[in-house]
């Protein structure tokens, strides 16, 4: 009877809860550096954001949900594979990176392919491309990248807009590029090399003609703004800052409306450049803000989001759609270009009266709230109710959802780290996770409304301890340690067993 017991269960837990006729297309809008009070619905007073606002009034908009890190690279890492960036030292990539997601790793992609979907990538990706033991050929096929971790299609900007290459990658080839003017990617002029010679922003300034750099990208010049690394050639294929998001929304639509009368499903993850650095939104949204570059990009994100939505529509693929939108993490404002966004005030930065942050305290880089929390609207007509939840919930839970909504158990070496969050993520259930793990430089842990952070290390004086209640605090502003040490070293216990595996969370729960 026990062995039935148990096979029956194991039955009815990978059981799928959708036929394959009834399986939702899932789509993911992914923003850059949008924090959570950087849309309409979420308190935003200076930049309209009417579609995304439509997308939330129509869809369940959270106000706990969370990316997994305060930077990118990692926060990205661990939505697709479930696992969080620090167990494999993943941090901000420079240009020249190999792939942080190794070919045969089971990713949100591959998920959905082996379920019987068709999968894409279009827009930034900055997970890195090519294998580490040799350069990447540019001029060739530029290999390993999305292709072999689970997409069929791929239109990427290989790394970050401030970073060279700043060239389109159509899967394994770059975009539009002249044999005549091969592209190298490296600190030192190619031998024999006579392409095109760009100039170098630490020689010369003046040949930053858009803005000026701030710090650090000021290596290769190219559209007049100075970029992290250095690149030769592929004059041919470089992009237009200024027309970048209609290139992402044209690729969306174009690969949306191919998918009209289909039988199989699909998965879109859709990966803006804004409103990450150098913010450079095309003139017919320039002034569409009451702020300066970061605002009128946001509306520009606003407006691909219109276009996304718009083409589902059009082709008769809303309502059986899931649009999630969300960020890889929280604002931050100077990052590394003059562009007239940041007003320093006595306490922060600010981009000239607004928060992106919203109430939470911090932004992009910083391990309190407003690092990791960051706006998150999931959409599916007829399946989720439309309105708000306080549920905890964080990207990184996406892998094992999913899989529980296909009915596709995971391995137990897979998605260590991605728990199954689906009824939060649909409506059904106001709590969702209790224990949640914030990265930056450091590592914090939420359980529920208790947050904690160890001591360690800070930019100028090592930091003590910190632990905050959310609840009646939630601007981090009453380090309440010293009154609750017990429960800051129950904390510290846990968070101990989370970094070494998620099997000893659980143990520490129940002391």
């Amino acid at each position: 009877m026990k062995m039935f017991t148990t096979i029956a269960a194991l039955i009815i837990s990978v059981t799928p809860l959708l036929s394959a006729a009834d399986k939702p297309n899932v789509v993911i809008i992914y923003g850059d550096d949008v924090g959570w009070g950087d849309l309409g619905c979420y308190g935003a007073k200076k930049i309209p954001t009417p579609h995304l606002d439509k997308l939330a009034g129509e869809g369940l908009r959270f106000t706990d949900g969370h990316c997994s890190a305060a930077t990118c690279t990692p926060s990205r890492f661990s939505m697709l594979t479930g696992i969080h960036g620090f167990r494999h030292g993943v941090r901000i990539l420079a240009p020249n990176a190999p792939m942080t997601i190794k070919p045969g790793t089971l990713t949100l992609p591959q998920l959905f392919k082996n379920a019987g979907y068709t999968t894409a990538v279009i827009g930034k990706w900055h997970l890195g491309i090519g294998d580490g033991n040799t350069p990447v050929d540019w001029n060739g096929d530029v290999k390993p990248g999305p292709l072999e971790i689970g997409f069929d299609y791929s239109f990427l900007l290989p790394s970050t807009n401030d970073r060279v290459p700043c060239v389109y990658l159509e899967n394994h080839r770059v975009v539009g590029l002249d044999p005549n003017d091969p592209l190298y990617v490296s600190k030192t002029k190619p031998e024999g090399f006579k392409g095109t010679v760009y100039p170098d922003g630490r020689k010369d300034r003046s040949a930053m003609t858009y803005y000026q750099s701030t710090h650090g990208h000021n290596h290769s010049i190219i559209n007049g703004i100075g970029r992290i690394g250095t690149m030769w050639g592929g004059k041919s294929a470089l992009w237009n800052d200024e027309t970048m998001a209609d290139e992402f929304a044209k690729q969306a639509r174009k690969y949306i409306s191919a998918r009209k009368g289909k039988k199989e499903p699909f998965f879109l993850f859709w990966s803006a450049a804004d409103i990450h650095v150098p913010r450079a939104p095309h003139p017919r949204f320039k002034g569409k803000s009451e702020l300066s570059y970061r605002g009128d990009a946001m509306v520009q994100l606003d407006w691909c989001a219109g276009e996304i939505t718009k083409a589902l529509e059009e082709n008769g693929l809303s309502k059986n759609t899931i649009v999630i939108f969300s960020s890889d993490n929280g604002p931050v404002y100077d990052d590394g270009y003059d562009d007239g966004t940041t007003v320093k005030t006595s306490t922060q930065e600010m981009d000239r009266g607004h928060d992106g942050s919203g109430p939470w305290r911090g932004g992009k880089y910083q391990i309190y709230e407003g690092g990791t929390r960051v706006p998150l609207i999931i959409r599916w007509p007829g399946k989720i109710k439309p309105g708000t939840s306080p549920a905890t919930v964080s990207q990184i839970d996406f892998l094992a959802s999913f899989a529980t909504m296909l009915g596709s158990p995971l391995k137990p070496d897979q998605a260590i780290d991605s728990r199954n969050n689906l009824n939060a993520l649909l409506g059904k259930d106001a709590q969702g996770t209790r224990i949640l793990v914030e990265e930056a430089k450091g590592i914090a842990i939420r359980d529920g409304e208790w947050k904690y952070i160890p001591a360690g290390t800070g930019k100028k004086k090592k930091m003590a301890g910190q632990l905050y209640n959310l609840k009646t605090d939630p601007g981090e502003q009453d380090n309440v340690i010293s009154k609750h040490p017990k429960r800051a070293q129950a904390m510290q216990k846990i968070l101990t067993a989370k970094i070494k595996s998620d099997k000893g969370v659980r143990a520490a729960l129940s002391e």
